[in-house]
């Protein structure tokens, strides 16, 4: 089996239907990688994330090196041994916590300095180290190491990130090529950045090309500009990155999301939310998402959402998973987590389908449309 390779099966519009290649697996797009932080997939066993149509799931380099260390995971055999997850992984760089973890770390041109979270430890983390650490993860795809500035900063300060990411992304490209037989085995991606404005993702993109990456991800989105903001931004930045290699846009997003994002080119996603609306009662269906905590679903026999094929939907009632919730019963966010990522597959697998068949203009139209129900419809 080939280390990498994306081949484009059909496009409608930007949108596009395809396959990724890799030694674990095959990855089918558009797709959703289910959020395993911390070598798990919360409140789900790894076989059953598989069995409901996941195809790759997401690791964090930053959490897996702080608990229980990147050098235990190796010696244990890697993380897809460690975690039971024998398809491919995604692996982020750590990037994002220099954002995220702002009170936390100190960013010079060498790499960013963390206080862990857990113990107040000092940690550096360069691209250098991020690189050691997702390989001695065993990572499938590997992410550059970059900083994600938030989208409302002055625009010089954004242009000083995006170039210093930019030296940080040639920086991650030497690590991981002399990276022994992990580079031979694995993908590298790179991320752009430049938040919304065009000419700065322009400048990110054209040197990231320069340097060469398998895939390349935007990055900087989905941190609290919108989503008028972000799709203005997805109009032109995924046009901006080679076509002929995955477009992977970080850490989005709501369903809606998902189809405006593959509308405008995009090919790849990673989000905590279906799993993280799932432990605090919240479903997403075809008509939109539903609030299981609410009492009018007290006595509702009927499933969450009729028209999915999920093994939740076709057993429990919206009576039941109310009930647990209001309970605070664990087996109530094990349900409905498991709900949430299947409707993630199936709705990914739908804009395949109308994809391939050339029909998502109108397929996202009536999306849009029922998605939009109102709750009290619902």
């Amino acid at each position: 089996m080939t280390r990498f390779s994306f081949t484009i099966h059909a496009t409608d519009g930007k949108a596009r239907t395809g396959t990724i290649r890799m030694k674990r697996g095959e990855i089918r797009t558009p797709a959703f990688m289910p959020v395993g932080t911390a070598a798990t997939v919360k409140a789900m066993k790894p076989e059953t994330v598989r069995a409901i149509g996941a195809d790759i799931i997401l690791g964090n380099t930053y959490h897996l090196m702080l608990r229980p260390g990147a050098e235990r995971v190796a010696r244990l055999g890697g993380l897809h041994r460690f975690m039971n997850w024998d398809r491919p992984i995604l692996t982020d760089s750590g990037g994002y916590q220099v954002m995220s973890l702002s009170d936390l770390r100190k960013i010079t041109e060498d790499g960013v300095t963390f206080a862990s979270h857990l113990d107040g430890s000092r940690h550096l983390l360069t691209p250098e180290r991020s690189m050691e650490i997702q390989r001695l993860l065993g990572s499938d795809i590997v992410m550059a190491f970059d900083e994600c500035p938030r989208a409302d900063r002055p625009r010089d300060e954004i242009a000083r990130s995006m170039e210093m990411s930019m030296r940080w992304a040639r920086r991650s490209r030497d690590g991981f090529d002399s990276g022994g037989q992990h580079a031979e085995d694995a993908a590298l991606f790179g991320i752009q950045q430049g938040a919304l404005d065009p000419e700065l993702r322009r400048e990110s993109a054209e040197a990231l090309t320069a340097i060469g990456f398998d895939g390349y991800a935007i990055g900087g989105l989905a941190v609290g500009e919108g989503q008028e903001a972000m799709f203005a931004t997805l109009d032109f930045a995924p046009g901006q990155l080679p076509a002929d290699r995955p477009r992977y846009l970080m850490g989005v997003g709501k369903p809606d999301d998902l189809v405006g994002a593959v509308e405008r080119g995009v090919d790849m996603f990673d989000c905590v939310l279906p799993t993280r609306s799932g432990r605090n009662g919240q479903g997403f269906t075809w008509a939109g998402p539903v609030n299981l905590r609410n009492a009018r679903h007290a006595e509702d026999q009927a499933p969450l959402d009729a028209r999915c094929g999920c093994s939740v939907c076709a057993t429990y009632s919206r009576a039941y998973l109310h009930h647990l919730h209001r309970s605070g019963e664990m087996l109530g966010a094990m349900l409905l987590t498991e709900h949430n990522l299947a409707f993630y597959q199936q709705l990914m697998q739908a804009m395949r389908d109308a994809i391939a068949e050339g029909r998502f203009a109108a397929f996202a139209a009536g999306f849009r449309r029922e998605y939009a129900t109102p709750a009290d419809q619902r």
